[in-house]
């Protein structure tokens, strides 16, 4: 009987071993075939999800405005001298478009001379300004200056260089020239990038004073394989081309063949939006369609400010002006599309100031006005007599006859 007993003692030691055995290892008994387990779900960590793409629906608006001329005759800069202080002031001159141009998210001028400690300071023929004027034009909203126009070598390369410089220093972007081997200027406003481009149809025969590489390295010019290949690269980096050219026949009020074919052009090589310079005289607008969508071109935008007028040249188109308002919109990362257009007619009103220069000559306050504030009903209406007024009156309406604004076509279906 003892040794049954320790028989199956030994027994249940053997099988109590067996069992513990097959629970901490591999139990052949309770294994499954691999192709009839499920697969193991990795760690919620270790998922990779790829987000689906959020659709973009945000909306980016720009407001662009851009002037014509500003022409600092010699008796409009000697104008803006001050006996009492000695010095310059050109405040008076925007005072008027001062709040419309502020409301610009991007306002481009166009300032056709130079600034050079160079040379004597000087009207037409050879135009140079005192740098006063340059404060007054960034206190009156202006971003960016284009100097592209004919009369920018009348102080030389150096007064080219020192008149980019002086608008730099004061915060303005300039383009129309290269002074030191710049980019195209492409500006971000408002998550719209903008490429700025000038060109002009000569420099007044000073072009001579340079050389073959100084007139490479620094001008812009009309040469159309150069604008072909700067439109298509400002077509790469930017979202909006906009260009101020300047060409055309003075005080002709309307476009010459040439300006015609010159601006189709440049929208078929990218161009949205052209400024057209030089006339001194408003020319009519167009809307031209490409790939589906609106271009705009404005021939001629006249001139903002000068002494040229009714009094000085007998004709009465070179005191009035527009500051044209194009609004772009964009959603998400599709194209920029032109909302809408507005032109605020502009004219120049001159009044004596009580001074004379040393030859005798009487000097003026020069202001440009918003035509549409100095019509009946306008908020500075009662500021002028009723000749003044009537003048005005007939600025408004006879610009924006001429400037034929077309409604826009929107994008094509």
């Amino acid at each position: 009987m003892r040794l049954i007993a320790m028989v199956l003692i030994i027994i249940f030691l053997i099988v109590g071993l067996v069992f513990v055995e097959n629970r901490n290892g591999d139990d052949p008994v309770a294994e499954t075939p691999e192709t009839d387990q499920p697969e193991e779900a990795p760690a919620a960590e270790e998922v990779e999800e790829t987000p689906e793409p959020a659709d973009d629906d945000t909306v980016y608006q720009v407001k662009v405005m851009a002037s014509g001329d500003m022409l600092y005759h010699d008796l409009v800069y000697m104008s803006g001298y001050r006996p009492d202080t000695d010095d310059y002031d050109f405040h008076e001159n925007y005072e008027y478009i001062k709040p419309l141009i502020q409301t610009a998210d991007l306002a481009l001028g166009n300032f056709e001379g130079t600034i050079s400690p160079d040379f004597p300071l000087a009207g037409y023929p050879l135009f140079n300004a005192p740098p006063e004027v340059v404060p007054a034009i960034a206190d009156a909203g202006y971003d960016a200056i284009t100097l592209a126009h004919n009369h920018i070598l009348d102080s030389q390369l150096s007064g080219l260089i020192s008149t980019a410089q002086i608008f730099r220093d004061a915060g303005l972007d300039v383009f129309g020239v290269t002074t030191d081997g710049e980019d195209i200027l492409v500006k971000e406003v408002n998550g719209i990038k903008i490429a700025l481009l000038g060109y002009a149809y000569g420099f007044n025969g000073m072009e001579g004073n340079l050389t073959q590489e100084q007139y490479d390295a620094h001008m812009k010019d009309l040469n159309m394989d150069k604008m072909r290949a700067e439109l298509e690269r400002a077509e790469e980096i930017a979202d909006v081309t906009i260009v101020m050219p300047q060409m055309g026949v003075e005080y002709a009020l309307e476009p010459n063949q040439e300006q015609i074919d010159t601006y189709h052009q440049m929208i078929e090589w990218g161009a949205d939006v052209i400024y057209g310079n030089h006339p001194h005289v408003v020319q009519p607008t167009e809307i031209v369609q490409k790939d589906g969508y609106d271009k705009f071109i404005l021939y001629s935008m006249g001139n903002l400010i000068s002494n040229q007028r009714l009094e000085t040249l007998d004709n009465i188109w070179t005191e009035r002006g527009t500051i044209t308002e194009v609004n772009l919109t964009k959603t998400g990362d599709g194209p920029v599309i032109i909302e809408s257009i507005v032109p605020h007619v502009t004219w120049v009103n001159r009044t004596p100031n009580g001074y004379y220069t040393l030859d005798g000559w009487e000097l003026y306050h020069y202001q440009t006005y918003l035509t549409e504030d100095f019509i009946e009903g306008g908020k500075h209406a009662d500021l002028v007599d009723d000749a003044t007024r009537q003048r005005i009156t007939q600025a408004y309406e006879e610009i924006h006859a001429l400037l034929n604004l077309q409604p826009l076509n929107g994008l094509k279906e």
